[in-house]
């Protein structure tokens, strides 16, 4: 397999709900006037805390600071594996699970803190620039790997990273296994032509920016009966990809969207009691590590706060119990 590292070089940043009036304007320029702006890497989140916004340099250009806008210190790369010439799929299983053992549980074990974005078409790893020398060195015996440069991929010769590599130290303090929290709500994970947006702009923009929250804050969310608001829109290279819950679903023309044939509703994990901040290693790789091991698809996208995995509606149980069930730390 290949593993392409993309020409993107990304932030992630979270805007409070109290401040969205503020970033409005260019969160619309950036989803619906993509002539007006050069990023090509954007993806908005809304969960009951705040909206994670990950875009690259131009896009981040749009979003004037405040102290409604939080930035994650560093700049983030897109990894992305690749079979065939074709991101990496599976008849049996989708998503993160395809990619968990071959590219997260070695950066987990070699203390790389990452953040995934799995999206309609593929699956994004997201790494520090900083780290990259050492996921290189730790993936280059199981990928062929290149870098992207100019839109054509060229090989990366790892001999030339070793000069800057410094691994990450073995004295890194283990993961925390964090609570999971299984809301009610069924998921839809969907895509549509990015030529049809301006057709559902008054809806997407309703959903996104007006709609209230089911659990309205985050403090009544230890409950696992509750519905809790998510939502996710990313153009990324061109490429939309939607996930929603099927009350947001209903209020969109259904001509326009599609998903998979066999029409699959998600349910979710979400991971973490608390703000899980981005420094923690392993935490990817706690999850999606038992669900690869049984074979089970699964959508992971981080957020600035939490974690959430969508699994399919009819495991739901199964992954319950399996992670309620004591998880072994990945990294040791």
């Amino acid at each position: 397999m290949d593993l392409h590292i993309l020409d993107h070089r990304l932030r992630v940043t979270s805007i409070g709900k109290s401040g969205l009036a503020r970033y409005t304007h260019p969160l619309i320029k950036l989803i619906f006037l993509r002539n007006r702006s050069r990023c090509k890497f954007f993806s908005l989140t809304e969960t009951p805390e705040n909206y994670t916004v990950v875009l690259d340099e131009d896009g981040f250009k749009e979003l004037q600071p405040s102290e409604h806008l939080q930035v994650e210190c560093s700049t983030w790369l897109p990894l992305n594996v690749v079979s065939n010439g074709n991101a990496s799929s599976s008849s049996q299983a989708v998503g993160v699970t395809k990619i968990a053992k071959s590219v997260i549980a070695p950066l987990a074990e070699q203390h790389v803190s990452v953040f995934m974005l799995s999206t309609y078409q593929t699956d994004f790893i997201l790494v520090r620039e900083k780290d990259l020398s050492v996921v290189i060195h730790t993936l280059q015996e199981e990928f062929n790997i290149y870098r992207e440069v100019g839109g054509e991929y060229v090989p990366v010769n790892s001999q030339d990273m070793q000069n800057g590599l410094q691994r990450n130290g073995k004295d890194a303090p283990k993961a925390t296994v964090h609570p999971v929290l299984i809301p009610e709500n069924h998921f839809c994970v969907m895509s549509l032509d990015p030529d049809t947006l301006p057709t559902i702009a008054t809806t997407l923009i309703d959903v996104l920016f007006y709609s209230s929250s089911p659990a309205g804050s985050g403090s009544d969310l230890n409950q696992d009966l509750e519905c809790v608001k998510f939502f996710s829109f990313s153009l990324i290279d061109g490429y939309v990809s939607l996930v929603m819950d099927t009350d947001a679903q209903r209020q969109f023309p259904a001509d326009l969207l599609f998903t998979s044939s066999s029409g699959e509703l998600w349910r979710m994990v979400r991971i973490g009691g608390q703000p899980l901040g981005f420094d923690e290693c392993g935490i990817v790789a706690q999850i999606s590590q038992p669900l690869a091991d049984s074979d089970i698809s699964a959508y992971y996208i981080s957020t600035f706060s939490f974690d959430h995995a969508l699994v399919p509606e009819e495991d739901i149980l199964s992954v319950k119990d399996m992670l309620q069930r004591p998880r072994k730390e990945p990294a040791r």
